[in-house]
């Protein structure tokens, strides 16, 4: 029997193919005619699914032995006769039904010697939007508290913000196949043939097919560089520096395209003064950066191309995980809207979200800031930095976390696991053992995205429905929240996720409102993109941007002189190591999942550190180091030699708890939104 879905690791969101046989799955695949895979998977795709057979799989309700015995009064009528041994701690395995009751309880216990505000929601990116859109809900009109945030907090929040503000819509402007009709693309801070490769494979296609050339802009030589015409490595927290330059040759060559600013956008002469007058922007400053002089020349280059041609910019996390990343996605913006290069085929910006759902997320609502459909809350919430905050300020008493492995991927793992140990009540939706669920209360083993029915929404907007490759009789998290609130407020009588989905058209109706499941079930290997009224919205600002009026606008900011720039501009060189965090190809995230396939774990079964061949002198008599910040230190790393990367500059991928990369960073965050600065660290070297 084949079944077609979606796969739910990255960003990407590419349709998947199973052949199943008596509810074992034998093969992932992806049909030729498939939109977004078109015949092709990455290895996680295609082998990704061996954490559905795992022993580390969460199949039951468990609540914590302690827990019980401090709480008697509210699990007095559990059944305890089922005691187990789970992560290295004692646990009661109960039915659901009866930890629904607990939980209910609890939670009415700390909102009432506390206030709503005590309790906070975080996670549902790597559900579906059915589970997303009820746990905002369930937290905001059940309980009342405002506190609602996802993992868009520590991967593409600046996208959202940079975007809006500047052409009103914060999400990728056009399908990834228009690369096909476009001349000339710039990758930006994402190492796309690992961490979105059928992206990749989509721009590489395009580039041996067609006219199609590419710079690809990185702190360090990524796989693209080889198929690229420019490639650019630059120095840690130089993005908006590039950037702003960019646009400094764009104006002062009369590149820019006249009519399309005149028509379609406004602030721009404040734009040009601000940028003919800022004294970082020059590319010719790059001539004072000891190792780096190479770009006063490229630059321009880059500039020209990209301006005289249809274009496109792509852009991942090196962007939004600094303390920039905002301005930086604005001085995207910025471009295309000079050239001309938005609102058409072959043209646009292209924000490639870490997770399959993190944009669905967003879209219900799952942000502080952000009511579904990006409407203004009564009131806005905690970001999950200041939840952790909250925490040990004795401010907030309990959270529900839905698929987000709060004690790995997030920064300051000293300062977040001491607020997690200090919570008085944690909930856990899960599929497998991972960090955070040590620190839970309660955990609820929940469907994964291939065992269940819903919808996701990928980094191009595109809405894939979902079905199971196997059956589970685990619940889907929006059950799970609906059996908390049948014991608190007995309103909700959803009976399927199709029931979910039906309000969720109707409360996101801007965007969904024509988004039925029966027109997404006919679309299943091709998907909708949003907005879906009577048909999908491909290519979005083909006559209007989204903003109030229709028309765009320029928001300049300046470069901050700081970091590994200063160094050597001070010094003319820099004494210092910086870190950069990143993924590979193998695993995803926390690889929890990615790990339970044995191929996989053989692959890459522990974070290695990437040296400079500059640097090789200094790591001659060690296959291993630790690193070492105020923050924390990290554990062993074997170091690998590279000519990839620049001198006093270091690379590790994050997947391995037992690394501990993100006990190293602090609250250095961007300055606008909170997303963490996980691409520039200054590290000490421990031998």
């Amino acid at each position: 029997m084949t079944i077609d879905s979606v796969c739910t690791y990255c960003g990407v969101g590419c349709e998947i193919t199973a052949n199943v046989t008596d509810q074992k799955i034998n093969k992932i695949y992806a049909r030729d005619n498939a939109e977004v895979s078109r015949g092709s998977l990455c290895i996680k795709g295609k082998e990704g699914f061996g954490f559905l057979y795992s022993d580390r799989k969460i199949s039951n309700a468990l609540i914590r032995k302690d827990f019980v015995e401090r709480h008697q009064e509210i699990c007095k009528n559990l059944n305890l006769s089922n005691e187990i041994q789970f992560q290295n701690d004692t646990f009661y395995k109960v039915e659901y039904s009866e930890a629904y009751k607990v939980v209910a309880n609890k939670i009415s216990e700390i909102t009432s010697s506390y206030s709503a505000k005590a309790f906070a929601s975080i996670g549902g990116a790597r559900t579906n939007c059915e589970s997303g859109y009820m746990f905002q809900k369930f937290t905001r009109e059940i309980i009342g508290s405002p506190n609602v945030d996802n993992c868009a907090r520590v991967c593409h929040s600046p996208s959202l913000k940079g975007m809006r503000k500047t052409i009103g819509e914060g999400a990728a402007t056009n399908p990834f196949s228009d690369v096909e009709n476009t001349e000339f693309v710039i990758i930006i801070g994402s190492n796309t043939t690992e961490a979105h490769p059928i992206v990749a494979d989509k721009i590489l296609k395009a580039k041996k097919n067609g006219k199609l050339d590419i710079a690809t802009i990185d702190i360090r030589e990524t796989q693209l560089f080889k198929n690229s015409k420019y490639g650019l490595v630059i120095p840690y927290e130089a993005n908006l520096l590039l950037l702003n330059m960019l646009t400094f040759v764009i104006l002062s060559e009369n590149l820019e395209n006249t009519d399309f600013i005149q028509k379609r956008t406004k602030y721009f002469d404040d734009l040009k003064k601000s940028i003919l007058n800022d004294p970082f922007a020059n590319p010719q400053f790059f001539n004072k950066i000891s190792g780096y002089e190479y770009l006063a020349e490229l630059i321009p280059k880059v500039a020209r191309e990209y301006a005289s041609k249809k274009s496109m910019i792509f852009w991942g996390l090196g962007i939004t995980e600094n303390f920039d990343g905002s301005y930086a996605v604005m001085a995207i913006t910025h471009l295309a809207l000079l050239t001309g290069n938005i609102g058409g085929s072959g043209v646009g910006l292209m924000p490639l979200r870490g997770q399959n759902n993190v944009q669905g997320a967003c879209d219900m609502g799952m942000l502080p800031y952000y009511n579904p459909d990006y409407q203004k809350p009564k009131e806005i919430g905690l970001m999950t930095p200041q939840v952790f905050d909250a925490i040990l300020n004795d401010e907030v008493k309990a959270i529900w976390n839905i698929g987000e492995d709060l004690a790995h991927i997030h920064p300051n793992q000293n300062k977040v696991q001491k607020a997690l140990r200090k919570l008085d009540f944690l909930i856990v939706n899960e599929v497998m053992e991972n960090e955070i669920t040590k620190f839970a209360d309660v955990i609820f083993g929940v469907k994964s995205g291939y065992e269940k029915t819903g919808v996701y929404v990928n980094a191009e907007r595109r809405l894939h429905l979902s079905q199971p490759l196997i059956n589970s009789d685990l619940p889907d998290d929006w059950e799970i929240l609906q059996g908390v609130e049948n014991h608190l407020e007995n309103s909700w009588k959803y009976k399927s996720s199709k029931d979910v989905w039906q309000e969720v058209q109707e409360v996101v109706s801007n965007r969904y409102s024509g988004a039925s499941y029966e027109k997404l079930e006919i679309n299943r290997i091709s998907g909708l993109q949003w907005p879906i009224q009577e048909n999908e919205t491909p290519i979005l600002h083909l006559k209007d941007f989204r903003t109030k009026d229709g028309i765009a606008q320029f928001h300049y900011h300046q470069y901050k002189l700081r970091g590994q720039i200063k160094e050597i501009l001070e010094l003319g060189k820099s004494n210092s190591f910086y870190l950069s965090t990143g993924r590979n190809i193998i695993h995803y995230n926390n690889a929890v999942q990615t790990l339970a396939t044995p191929r996989l774990e053989k692959l890459h079964n522990r974070d290695i550190l990437l040296v400079s061949y500059e640097d090789k002198d200094i790591f001659q008599n060690t296959a291993f180091v630790k690193l070492k910040t105020e923050f924390g230190e990290s554990g062993e790393l074997p170091i690998k030699i590279s000519k990839k990367i620049k001198k006093g500059t270091l690379f590790s991928t994050f997947h391995h708890s037992k690394s501990r990369i993100n006990f190293l960073f602090g609250d250095e965050k961007d300055e606008l939104i909170s997303t963490a600065q996980f691409k520039s660290l200054k590290v000490e070297i421990i031998f």
